[in-house]
C-alpha cells in the first residue's frame, strides 16, 4: 500500500462512532462533514493510497434499506444474505440484527472490508466480509441487498442486469436508492419510501428522499 499501512488505525483516527438517523440501533465508524480528508480530490486521495472513502458515510440509499430490513425482519430471518457494495457494512449489520442466518458483505475497496470488520465488531455481529466484485455470480443467496449502486452509468447497468437475473431465479432482491440518475426505474417498483437526513457536504440537500425498490417480475 502506497501511503497507509494500517487501515484499521487509519479508520479509527479519521472517524468517530456515530449512529445513522434511520438506523439508530447501529453504531458505525463514520467521518464528520468537517473532516478535511473527505474534501480532498480523487487525485489527492490517490497520492496517499486511499480510494474515495465511500465506506465513511451512511448514504441515503443504504440508510433506507437498513431501515426497511429492520422493519421487515421476516424478509431475512433465517436466510443467507448478501450485502453488495457494502461500504460501511450498515445494511449487513441490519440484516444480522433482523435475524439472518448468515450475512456476507462484499466490496472492491480494502478499506471498506476493514471498516465492515470494525463495524461488525462494534455491533457484536458476525459478518463475512469479502473483497470481491461479485457481479455475475450466483452463490445461492436467498436475499441480495444493494444500496446506492446507481451513481455511475456502466456500473449501474451491469449491476441492474445481474440483480434482475438473481430475482428471476428466485432470490429476494432489494435496492436502496434516492433515485439517482442511473437507477433503472423502468424495471423497478418502490416498496418503501423514507426521508433521510444526510451530510450536505455530499448531497444536494440536508434531507434526501430515498426508497427501497423491488424488481417488477413477470
Amino acid at each position: 500500500m502506497s501511503g497507509i499501512d494500517d487501515r484499521a488505525a487509519f479508520i479509527r483516527a479519521n472517524t468517530r462512532i456515530q449512529y445513522p438517523p434511520l438506523a439508530p440501533t447501529i453504531a458505525l465508524h463514520l467521518a464528520d462533514e468537517a473532516t478535511e480528508l473527505w474534501q480532498k480530490t480523487e487525485d489527492e486521495l490517490g497520492e496517499i493510497g486511499l480510494p474515495p472513502p465511500f465506506w465513511a458515510f451512511a448514504w441515503a440509499g443504504g440508510q433506507a434499506l437498513a431501515r426497511y430490513i429492520l422493519d421487515n425482519p421476516s424478509l431475512v430471518a433465517g436466510k443467507r444474505v448478501l450485502d453488495f457494495a457494502s461500504g460501511s457494512g450498515l445494511v449487513a449489520i441490519a440484516a444480522t440484527q433482523a435475524g439472518a442466518a448468515r450475512v456476507e458483505a462484499c466490496d472492491i475497496d480494502a478499506f471498506a472490508i476493514c471498516a465492515i470488520g470494525l463495524n461488525g465488531a462494534l455491533n457484536n455481529v458476525a459478518i463475512t466480509a469479502r473483497l470481491a466484485d461479485l457481479v455475475g455470480a450466483n452463490e445461492g443467496w436467498d436475499v441480495v441487498l444493494a444500496g446506492d449502486v446507481s451513481y455511475q452509468k456502466d456500473m449501474a447497468g451491469a449491476v441492474t442486469r445481474w440483480l434482475a437475473d438473481l430475482a428471476q431465479r428466485g432470490a429476494l432482491v432489494r435496492i436502496g436508492d434516492p433515485r439517482r440518475s442511473y437507477l433503472a426505474l423502468d424495471v423497478l417498483q418502490s416498496v418503501g419510501e423514507y426521508s433521510v437526513p444526510v451530510t450536505r457536504a455530499l448531497e444536494d440537500a440536508e434531507i434526501k428522499r430515498a426508497a427501497v425498490f423491488a424488481f417488477r417480475l413477470g
